[in-house]
């Protein structure tokens, strides 16, 4: 399949930021604009059409996660969102504790933290230099863990865990497992059955190429009504749209966990971002991406004024390449791409690189001139 039309970036732009916020595909600003277009001129006339387009992004994302019905699938405003539901769900003891990375990004990591006025501690692994990251994690379980949570793919230096050893260690344990997916959904195969995972948040803005403020939230059925509901509403009661009944109950599918209006514009994005997901095949796209982030680190470990933070093992990886100069800084860096037309984060102690299945590989032969000139562009040379 041809899919380069569908991505009109200006071609002074080298953008290798999909870990932070992606691009649009075309589709998705055209399904955007015309929900927008339609709204303005009827309304909510042909809200039962909304409704299906929202049950084909429920479908979609079941499958990409590999769910067994959409009937387990939230759609919330952020992963953030996820993780709180679950944190305020649970019946928490005090002695309680938490186990997750210390390089996790904030969202997983503050939300463990607010729980500790509940006597819940956050134990964080040091996985960046651990030889067996996954035998670390597990080996901080003690006989207070109640939960594990992770993220698939760090943020910071790309790593990723091997999700089915930790879920079967999770379940040996008696402990419960979540997921932080954000950097793993869209970018590569996730399988959460397989995972054995019990929770699994992620928003469709980086690697989905989605529309922020739309999240992915999924509960193994068999835990639905063991978390805790904390937010009420219209939207999340089994008899939904019959406002006048006097008694409710909350929905029996993970629509429990969606108190409100769902964000009509947001699914209409994201269903047409996952619906081209879906046609190009999520195996092929990992496949393009495993490939450009080799050729990066290929790049990098040629150039030896840079040092390799991410995982240079191919099954340790997933979009994510992360490097530093081993003199100077990589703000210093980061500037100077910048200036260049590169669009690049400062995260993990080094400038991150994340590009994705349709990034052209001319753009980064571009980026590894400007590495390669970088050196002398700093010390005024010519």
């Amino acid at each position: 399949m041809d899919y380069h039309d569908e991505f009109i970036l200006d071609p002074t732009v080298i953008y290798l930021n999909h870990a932070a916020v992606a691009p649009w595909p075309r589709r998705t600003a055209a399904a955007v604009t015309a929900f927008a277009e339609e709204n303005a001129r009827c309304g909510s006339q042909h809200y039962l059409r909304w409704a299906e387009t929202e049950a084909r992004l429920r479908g979609r994302l079941a499958r990409l996660l590999g769910a067994s019905s959409s009937d387990d699938v939230a759609l919330l405003k952020s992963t953030s969102e996820g993780l709180s539901v679950v944190a305020y769900g649970l019946d928490w003891r005090s002695g309680d504790n938490v186990v997750s990375a210390r390089e996790e990004f904030p969202s997983n990591r503050i939300v463990w933290e607010s729980l500790a006025d509940q006597g819940v501690a956050l134990h964080r692994v040091p996985l960046s230099r651990a030889p067996d990251p996954e035998g670390a994690l597990l080996d901080a379980i003690d006989g207070r863990t109640r939960l594990l949570s992770i993220s698939a793919v760090q943020y910071g230096d790309g790593l990723r865990l091997d999700l089915e050893r930790l879920g079967r260690g999770c379940r040996k344990r008696g402990v419960l497992f979540c997921v932080d997916a954000i950097q793993a959904l869209g970018a590569v195969a996730f399988d959460v059955r397989a995972a054995q995972a019990d929770f699994v948040a992620a928003d469709g803005h980086k690697w989905m190429l989605g529309p922020e403020g739309l999240a992915v939230f999924y509960v193994r059925p068999e835990l639905r009504e063991r978390l805790r509901l904390r937010q009420y509403g219209w939207h999340m009661v089994e008899a939904v749209g019959d406002f006048d009944r006097p008694v409710w109950e909350p929905a029996h599918s993970a629509r429990r966990f969606e108190c409100g209006s769902p964000n009509m514009l947001g699914i209409y994005g994201l269903e047409a971002s996952l619906a081209l997901i879906e046609t190009i095949g999520i195996a092929h796209i990992e496949k393009e991406i495993l490939e450009n982030t080799r050729y990066l680190i290929d790049i990098i470990q040629e150039l030896h004024y840079l040092e390799l933070i991410s995982p240079p093992d191919d099954s340790r990886r997933a979009g994510i390449v992360t490097a530093r100069p081993r003199e100077g800084t990589a703000e210093g860096l980061s500037a100077y791409l910048r200036g260049h037309g590169v669009q690049c984060a400062l995260r993990g102690g080094g400038v991150r690189f994340s590009p994705h299945f349709y990034t052209p590989r001319d753009r980064l032969d571009a980026l590894a001139q400007m590495l390669a000139d970088y050196p002398r562009a700093v010390s005024g040379g010519t």
